[in-house]
């Protein structure tokens, strides 16, 4: 308990420093036409998730260093596109090699090819998934406490992850929420901050599948993987857009431009949602294989026809409106 209050208040005073220097040098998120705010606001506040993580190193005998280079090789990189808007060209091969390094971390082994390259693509996605939703205020601070909350409750049991880097960035979360859970943020996580995120989640998950032979970690995700690939799936089909510029398509961009529900509410909804179905996962990742892939994809479809039901209501909204 101690430590945690050490790193809490670490945490508080590093978020209080970068809010002041990044005032000082213009670190800050200018709306536009796809954006979901409407003032300047400070951006890279997320700078503090992969403190926690350092943090979590020195305190714990420099634990997972391989999972940790990765992270900080990337939220580097991540911070520097903060500033200066890096082309996808430069972010991805420093992705590729941030998400080799945790599969060597958790000892993977690199062959069979297909299956090396497969796990990359996964990891990749992951980390893109978390920087594409954090679009409006409190989605990226209350959902990812709830991925955690069930990372947490699961290793209560199984213990394949050090409890401190779960809690550690459970407190990151919390000072930032202070900052960004509100009508009005006063700063935003930027991609160092989300894509950072994406790299812890990956990281642990790919930890718990190995350990328990389970896939339902990628459940632990769900609400967001759903939104993402359905998101992507409507831009391929129905628009002429590049699936890597920036957009306002995604559901919960919908549920706040179109229905002008407040960012909060939806980003609880989007925290609700989640965690309905970590309670569901708790209770299955012990069964038989057969019963968890029937609950996998049961959930699955069931997310897949909620979007769409969604959608179809946006639609009509839409037409509705511009009548």
């Amino acid at each position: 308990m101690e430590k945690n209050l050490i790193v809490l208040c670490i945490l508080i005073a590093a978020s209080f420093v970068y809010l002041k220097l990044a005032h000082k040098f213009n670190i800050v998120d200018k709306p536009n036409e796809r954006s979901s705010h409407t003032k300047v606001t400070i951006r890279g506040g997320g700078i503090i998730f992969p403190i926690a993580i350092l943090l979590f190193f020195f305190l714990n005998d420099f634990q997972y260093p391989f999972f940790v280079l990765g992270l900080f090789l990337i939220s580097f990189v991540s911070f520097l596109d903060d500033i200066y808007t890096l082309s996808s060209r430069v972010r991805f091969p420093f992705q590729i090699i941030a998400i080799f390094l945790i599969l060597y971390q958790a000892a993977f082994p690199i062959f069979p090819l297909y299956y090396s390259i497969l796990c990359l693509i996964l990891g990749v996605a992951v980390i893109n998934m978390f920087n594409f939703m954090d679009g409006i205020n409190g989605i990226t601070g209350i959902y990812s406490l709830v991925v955690l909350s069930g990372m947490y409750f699961i290793n209560l049991n199984e213990h394949f992850v050090n409890t401190d880097l779960i809690v550690f960035t459970a407190l990151s979360l919390v000072v930032f929420g202070f900052y960004n859970f509100r009508k009005k943020a006063l700063f935003f996580a930027g991609d160092i901050g989300s894509i950072a995120l994406g790299m812890l989640f990956f990281f642990i998950g790919f930890l718990f599948m190995d350990t328990l032979n389970s896939p339902m970690f990628l459940l632990l995700i769900l609400i967001y993987a759903a939104d993402t690939a359905l998101t992507m799936l409507y831009r391929i089909v129905y628009t002429n857009e590049s699936i890597l510029d920036p957009h306002r398509h995604h559901m919960y961009q919908k549920l706040v431009d179109v229905y002008k529900i407040s960012h909060l509410k939806v980003s609880i909804g989007y925290g609700l949602l989640q965690l309905m179905v970590n309670f569901i996962i708790l209770k299955t990742y012990k069964l038989e294989l057969s019963i968890q892939l029937m609950v996998f994809f049961s959930l699955i479809l069931l997310f897949i026809t909620l979007y769409i039901v969604l959608f179809r209501l946006l639609v009509k909204k839409v037409k509705v409106n511009n009548a």
